[in-house]
């Protein structure tokens, strides 16, 4: 699903009105009828409403969608922010409502803001996503009255927040609920806006398609059915070596777990085998835990490459300095597809290191190890242009993991994941996600399908474990376990 920037969303709007044909006011009460829907179908469907609107198109939308809760019989109040200027839009909506005698209140003073009791749910309809300045004023104030509630609905995106760039010190609207239109928006994918979107749904208000088949984007959030087309299909009469050997640097004294963990992954990725490396002592515990992988003990012979498809390095990895010259060699000297995570990202920060990667390498890091490989941000929108930066600079794919992990490309354009949940928050599952793409590198797919099945199959993992063991009881085993599950949810 591409993800569009302000300008393009209200390009998107003129398209389709120009178009399918529609007015501009007829696609307006088709986004009224998608939002009273969805609320006449929900937990608020009882429930009285206060609705505060602007004096532009997001203000006409809330006068229509008040205006249509009327005629269904729910309790309306509608309050209009006084401003200089108004959308003609707008206007058609407020004749409307006024020709119902709606109750509505125009607010020019704070002293004319209402006491929004508790049962109430309050609709934002105050500022779209075609906001270009923080709120300030009486407008930034009204913000901080409605924010003293419990229960918000924002319109299309919450007031104050920009679409594609950071808000924050703003005056914002907290929403606990966000229904925007037709798309996400950029903003709702940003762990520094979590406070304002609250829990998001995209609502489908037939925007034509035809613009977004033809209109490229530079952001995308991962589906389904794409992530589905990428899978390549097993035939019939193939065997192992067909599907790859991943080599994993991986696991060290008092972190063998972690090894074991990106090991088993591995195997589920549909790879042929899978070789770790193992101190010769701590043999007898891999061969108990991973009797279908290849345990090598001579680690630092030439040949240990030689058949291998793809490596995986860091997970459990030692800092000491027989295991950072091994890291040192494997990152700088082999042609090898690379999974780069953990401890191995460390040895990043070194600029010539950085230089010397094969190009296609993936890196796998946290917030806080991106920072020490490329530099602090100021917020994260200007951290996601460091990642494409630094991905087309070094030619690299970039795995940003957290909450919609972000994946920063060579070819300059980012994919955000839509699977996964906060019970993989733990420690492990880092782990199982470099085991899975190592073994789909190792098998053959490009490094950016690599990335994106990758991550899609490790969230989707995560779902199908927190539906059966909650996302607090789940742990990263459960993730590896229920992987066929997820694999069966894909094919």
């Amino acid at each position: 699903m591409n993800i569009y920037n302000a300008q393009q969303i209200k390009q998107w709007d003129h398209f389709t009105i120009q178009n399918e044909p529609i007015a501009a006011i007829d696609l307006m009460e088709r986004a009224a009828k998608a939002v009273v829907n969805e609320l006449l179908h929900s937990k608020y469907q009882d429930k009285p409403f206060y609705i505060f609107c602007g004096k532009g198109n997001n203000g006409g939308d809330g006068l229509a969608i008040a205006r249509l809760l009327h005629m269904k019989q729910r309790q309306v109040k509608l309050f209009v922010l006084e401003a200089d200027h108004y959308a003609s839009d707008y206007n058609t909506n407020l004749q409307r409502a006024q020709l119902l005698n709606l109750s509505i209140k125009e607010i020019d003073g704070a002293e004319e803001f209402p006491i929004i009791p508790a049962n109430v749910i309050v609709l934002d309809a105050l500022f779209g996503s075609g906001l270009n300045r923080p709120l300030i004023g009486l407008a930034a104030i009204l913000v901080q009255h409605i924010n003293q509630h419990p229960s918000i609905i924002s319109i299309d995106i919450p007031s104050g927040l920009f679409t594609d760039k950071s808000s924050l010190g703003g005056a914002i609207i907290k929403a606990t609920t966000t229904l925007t239109f037709q798309a996400p928006k950029l903003a709702f994918l940003m762990t520094e806006n979590a406070m304002y979107t609250g829990e998001w749904k995209v609502l489908d208000i037939g925007l034509h398609q035809q613009y977004n088949q033809q209109t490229a984007s530079e952001y995308e959030l991962l589906e389904l059915p794409f992530i589905k087309s990428i899978i390549k299909p097993r035939p019939k009469f193939s065997h192992k070596y067909h599907y790859g050997h991943a080599l994993l640097y991986a696991g060290s004294p008092g972190m063998y777990g972690a090894g074991i963990l990106c090991a088993k992954a591995c195997l589920k990725s549909g790879v042929g085998l899978v070789s770790i490396v193992v101190e010769e002592k701590y043999l007898p515990i891999y061969q108990t835990t991973l009797p279908e992988a290849i345990c090598i003990t001579d680690w630092n012979n030439e040949n240990v490459c030689i058949k291998k498809n793809a490596i995986g390095i860091g997970p459990g990895w030692a800092n000491s300095e027989a295991y950072i010259h091994t890291t040192k060699k494997v990152l700088t000297n082999n042609s090898l597809p690379l999974i780069i995570d953990a401890s191995a990202l460390q040895l990043l920060a070194d600029e010539n290191i950085q230089k010397g990667l094969q190009p296609g390498s993936i890196i796998t890091p946290h917030l806080g190890e991106f920072e020490k490989c490329f530099g602090k941000s100021n917020n994260d929108f200007d951290r996601l242009q460091l990642a494409l930066q630094k991905a087309k600079e070094l030619n690299i794919y970039i795995v940003l993991k957290g909450p919609f992990t972000t994946i920063a490309t060579p070819e300059g354009k980012v994919y955000f994941n839509s699977t996964g949940n906060t019970g993989m928050a733990k420690g492990g599952s880092g782990d199982v996600l470099t085991g899975i793409l190592t073994g789909l590198l190792a098998q053959g797919y490009s490094p950016l399908h690599t990335c994106l099945l990758g991550v899609y199959l490790h969230g989707l993992a995560g779902d199908i474990a927190a539906e059966v063991h909650t996302q607090y009881a789940m742990t990263a085993m459960d993730i590896i376990d229920i992987m066929g599950a997820a694999w069966q949810r894909l094919l």
